[in-house]
């Protein structure tokens, strides 16, 4: 019993330093849902807090620039999603703020890095390990059909049931390893996809809420976000999975002595 508490306390904290910044985010949104700055609208207040604990997390040390790097391009990547899919009618930010384009505010954006935020310091803190990780072909080509299909199932037909099948093929004998103290666990690593998607369908309860953004059923009145969005969050923690897993091959190759003779690092 003394062994198992001693590991849970110590995955705990590791999981809790881990989500700084997502919980900094929802924090953010908490106090900004009551707590108005005269002549500062609460989208714009939203960014500036994010950008100010972006500099914070860099600067003090619990971020490095290597991570910086990834985090700006979770950024983007869900920037573009959402402006796309606020343009389609999928949700809304119903306030203003000078920090709008096409309808979407520029916090929303860490919203995603924050997730990337998660990934990076986690795999750092708990040493996290793969093995069985598919050919860079099928997983960078699966990673981008399931983006896509964020897009294309509005025109055409939706197949994120043939990407989960896909997924289970592809990462069938893949396991992720990590380490609690001086012990090592692993699970299988579609389990892991479906935990951290779950949680953050709990978070997203908590972000709508808080008037974060709404579904189009929430505009009368604050519902649960329906249950088929876990698969959603699902696969787009698989893309930011495969994205941080494949950049952290490239570093490791590019950290390995170069042969000369061979052409290839050993």
């Amino acid at each position: 019993m003394i062994r198992f508490v001693r590991l849970l306390l110590h995955f705990g904290y590791q999981e809790a330093m881990s989500c700084l910044f997502p919980v900094f985010i929802f924090a953010s949104l908490a106090l900004s849902k009551f707590i108005t700055i005269p002549g500062l609208a609460r989208y714009d207040l939203l960014l500036i807090l994010c950008l100010l604990f972006q500099i914070f997390m860099v600067k003090s040390g619990l971020e490095t620039r290597d991570e910086l790097k990834v985090i700006t391009v979770f950024h983007l990547i869900g920037l573009a999603l959402e402006l796309f899919k606020v343009h389609m009618g999928s949700w809304s930010y119903p306030e203003d703020g000078l920090s709008k384009i096409f309808g979407v505010p520029l916090y929303s954006g860490f919203m995603y890095a924050s997730v990337a935020s998660y990934l990076c310091q986690a795999w750092r803190r708990l040493d996290i390990r793969l093995t069985g990780w598919p050919k860079p072909l099928f997983a960078v080509t699966l990673g981008c059909a399931i983006y896509l299909n964020f897009f294309t199932h509005h025109f055409l037909i939706d197949v994120r049931w043939v990407l989960m099948a896909a997924i289970f093929l592809v990462f069938w004998n893949t396991r992720v390893t990590f380490r609690v103290t001086h012990e090592r666990f692993f699970m299988p690593l579609p389990l892991a996809y479906f935990l951290i998607g779950f949680f953050i369908w709990i978070a997203e309860n908590i972000a709508t809420f808080f008037g974060a953004w709404y579904y189009p059923n929430q505009k009368s009145g604050w519902e649960l976000v329906h249950l088929s969005k876990i698969s959603s969050w699902f696969l787009l923690v698989i893309v930011s999975f495969i994205i941080v897993a494949e950049l952290k091959h490239v570093k490791a190759r590019r950290s390995k002595p170069f042969d000369s003779r061979t052409g290839t690092h050993t």
